[in-house]
């Protein structure tokens, strides 16, 4: 894209690792993208733009690929306005395609589909795209169908504008009229006509506009008709319907006419919903919440009472300029030098510079406008899901009372997985190892890091063998830890613990000396197993963090006024729920996570509340030992349970090595084996979306017989399909290889925490896994 745009003058290739996106060494060493990376271009060249259209500005952020970085792209997710989802024509819908595509909806951002690797042995663009309608749940709308040459594939059709394009190994483009087709191959022609009028035929179902031209010219409805009546229907987010490109991005084939999609069927930042912001426990529209603070001060003039808002998804420690918070403007003009009032931390901050990025490429600018994404220079606190407001004037100690608690929803850190125990010699190494522990979990929030005091050994959790794999390696070379240091464990997984019963409330009167100051305050904590009725009642006052509820109950007098209250309940709410957290941090039985817990905790003003002694410290103790109170009551009781993380596992076999793979995992593994299928049958009408009925033209070896002698004997494939725990499915790959002879591939996707039982548990507990 960056090449055929102008921005670069060199192709590069991710196999080679020296594309411009994966710039760090260790995305160079394995060919693999770890940290998304942001670069703006124009599309299409100002060369090839016709007269009175201007090129359009594209921000594209690259994302990985890998599972076990699925935060680092979910976290970029709800800044996109649009997204291109990239399927191998080989293997087709992956599970974490699957996922993804579920945080994309989440989001509700439109999608279109990009089936690459078509020139590849196996590729299959029909059976990619009835993936799309059976596991996806879109109904693919097809603007092109690959273009063969025998089996070879050349080019692509452009359904739509009914032109051929073939593409030399560099990329150049030539285009082919459909009278040139016609008579070169006839078929292929055919198949053209046969997708535009499915096209056409689909959209008249669901678009009236459409229908009416479709009724009036049947199959001379005009190419910018059919562009804008598929921009209608994918502009929603749902991803009902969703356009499908063909194309082989090794070879250079598809990706002009892709980036004209971009341009032609995703919208821009002006096309999108409004923005949903929440102000203490209320979600409501950005400007339904301008009007109302306009209205409520009486100004007739139209100031606006917030200058800009700012959303930062993601924080990089950069080698050269420290942390750089990136960040999209959703309202107004973020200018230099502003201070931003960061509704997270309560406080103001201010930016040295702001940056336009181009991969790793810096240029300093002045401001950024709606719908544009930068990096900020110098924010101290700043971190992931963080929200910046700027106001008008010179601001003073604290920000308005109606912007004060306004925040952009952040993305939920999920919980890890797995672990490595890192002891260090001296206290010096410790006090280094910390302090980078410290930036690199403020660069990314989904690893976790923890110090047993009394061993003064440090756990460092993450969501997979590679994603610590990459912390570790961060961690020796950006932040120059020396290897010698310290004792580095082997990877493990993460277990957690749970309640297996619910307990009595549990109050603590939190009364010691905190930093020299004395104080005083107290709470009621209760804990119980956390169920499906728990998120079927989820009250505004709960939140939902690490696989637990943590409800939080501050009961006032009923002819109690709230601004008279010698304290501020969303504070109080706030600190007490950050106690609940850290109570929750480590369990009685383990020392472990607690998962699946529904915390309760009830603030009596009355009773718990003690005037100018019951400071913020003395609060967070309160719930902190409240919540620990009641989870040790309950390992008293043998009401701990221990979890271990599960994994979801799709692996594709000959049919001879099924039954072995099947009692190794089920007998050897403790997992579970839920569905066996052939994949010829697997494509059925779910969602919906009835996939024989719908069009997709045939791959070049369907109709394709071998007339050399005796057919070679054809190996069946199975997918078998289910869960086992993660310790177990870690190295599986290397056990299946001698199982099948190579011939396999495995897909594993993160699954819940479930409760380790019976031999698992007793040999847990001696220490045996």
């Amino acid at each position: 894209m960056l090449y055929h745009s102008g921005f670069i003058r060199h192709l590069g290739n991710v196999d080679h690792g020296n594309t411009i996106t994966d710039f760090l060494p260790m995305e160079r060493e394995r060919g693999i993208t770890i940290q998304s990376a942001a670069i703006t271009f124009n599309w299409p060249p100002r060369t090839m733009c016709s007269p009175g259209q201007e090129p359009k500005t594209i921000n594209l952020i690259d994302t990985p690929g890998h599972q076990d970085f699925r935060y680092e792209v979910d976290r970029c997710l709800p800044v996109l306005d649009g997204a291109v989802c990239i399927l191998d024509s080989v293997k087709g819908v992956e599970t974490h395609t699957e996922r993804v595509w579920q945080s994309a909806q989440l989001s509700r951002i439109p999608r279109l589909v990009y089936i690459n690797k078509l020139d590849r042995d196996g590729a299959s663009f029909k059976r990619s795209v009835l993936e799309v309608a059976s596991r996806l749940r879109a109904l693919p709308l097809l603007c092109q169908i690959p273009w063969w040459n025998k089996d070879e594939f050349v080019g692509v059709i452009d359904v739509v504008n009914q032109v051929g394009m073939r593409f030399s190994s560099t990329g150049a483009l030539s285009l082919v009229g459909a009278a040139a087709i016609a008579k070169e191959n006839p078929t292929l022609h055919a198949e053209m006509e046969k997708a535009r009028q499915s096209l056409v035929e689909t959209l008249s179902e669901h678009d009236d506009i459409i229908m009416e031209e479709f009724l009036e010219l049947e199959n001379d409805v005009p190419s910018d008709s059919i562009k804008k009546a598929i921009r209608r229907l994918i502009m929603d987010g749902d991803a009902r319907f969703s356009p499908v490109f063909a194309g082989s991005s090794f070879r250079n084939i598809g990706v002009q006419p892709l980036l004209d999609g971009v341009v032609d069927y995703l919208p821009n930042p002006s096309d999108r919903p409004e923005l949903q912001v929440i102000s203490g426990t209320k979600a409501s529209a950005l400007s339904q919440l301008l009007e109302q603070s306009v209205q409520k001060k009486g100004h007739h003039h139209r100031q606006p009472p917030i200058v800009s808002l700012a959303y930062v998804f993601k924080v990089v420690d950069d080698p050269r300029r420290g942390i750089l918070s990136f960040a999209r403007v959703y309202h107004g003009t973020l200018g230099r030098n502003s201070q931003m009032w960061n509704s997270h931390i309560h406080g103001y901050e201010k930016a040295m510079n702001i940056l336009h990025v181009s991969a790793n490429d810096y240029q300093e600018i002045q401001h950024l406008a709606t719908g544009q994404i930068g990096a900020l220079t110098g924010l101290k606190s700043a971190r992931t899901g963080d929200t910046l407001i700027t106001f008008p004037g010179h601001p003073g100690q604290t920000a308005p009372e109606a912007f004060r608690n306004v925040r952009v929803k952040s993305l939920e850190t999920p919980p890890a997985v797995a672990f490595i125990a890192i002891e260090p010699y001296s206290k010096t190494s410790s006090e280094k190892l910390e302090d980078a522990l410290k930036r690199l979990t403020r660069e990314d929030p989904s690893i976790r890091w923890s110090k047993d005091e009394k061993s003064q050994q440090l756990i460092l959790s993450g969501m997979g063998l590679l994603h610590l794999e990459v912390a570790k390696d961060r961690l020796l070379t950006h932040y120059k830890i020396d290897k010698d240091s310290a004792i580095w464990g082997d990877i493990e997984v993460e277990y957690s613990e749970c309640p297996l019963a619910p307990t009595k409330p549990h109050r603590n009167v939190f009364d010691r000396t905190l930093q020299d100051k004395t104080g005083k305050a107290a709470c009621t904590a209760s804990v119980d197993p956390l169920e499906a009725h728990h998120h079927q009642t989820m009250l505004e006052s709960s939140i939902e963090r690490d696989g637990n509820i943590i409800h939080i109950a501050i009961p006032l007098p009923e002819d109690s006024d709230l601004e008279r209250l010698p304290f501020d309940p969303e504070i109080v709410r706030q600190q007490l729920l950050n106690g609940a957290i850290a109570g929750l941090a480590r369990g009685p039985r383990r020392n472990a996570p607690v998962r699946k817990c529904h915390v309760d905790i009830t603030f009596d003003p009355t009773t718990d509340f003690f005037g100018a002694a019951s400071t913020g410290g003395h609060i967070t103790n309160a719930a902190l030992h409240a919540v620990r109170g009641a989870l040790k009551e309950a390992h008293e009781n043998g009401n701990i349970g221990i979890l271990e993380p599960f994994s979801i596992f799709q692996i594709s076999c000959p049919e001879e090595a099924s039954n072995a793979i099947q009692h190794d995992i089920v007998a050897g593994r403790g997992g579970q084996v839920n569905e066996v299928i052939q994949p010829d049958t697997e494509l059925s009408s779910e969602g919906g979306i009835d996939t024989s009925k719908l069009y997709v033209p045939p791959d070049p070896y369907d109709s394709v017989q071998s007339l050399r002698g005796p057919k070679r004997s054809v190996v069946r494939m199975l997918q078998i399909m289910g869960k086992a725990p993660l310790k177990e499915m870690m190295k599986y790959d290397s056990q299946l290889r001698s199982m099948t002879g190579g011939r396999h591939s495995l897909q594993l996707h993160p699954g819940p925490f479930e409760l380790v039982t019976g031999a698992r548990e007793k040999a847990l507990e001696r220490g045996g896994f």
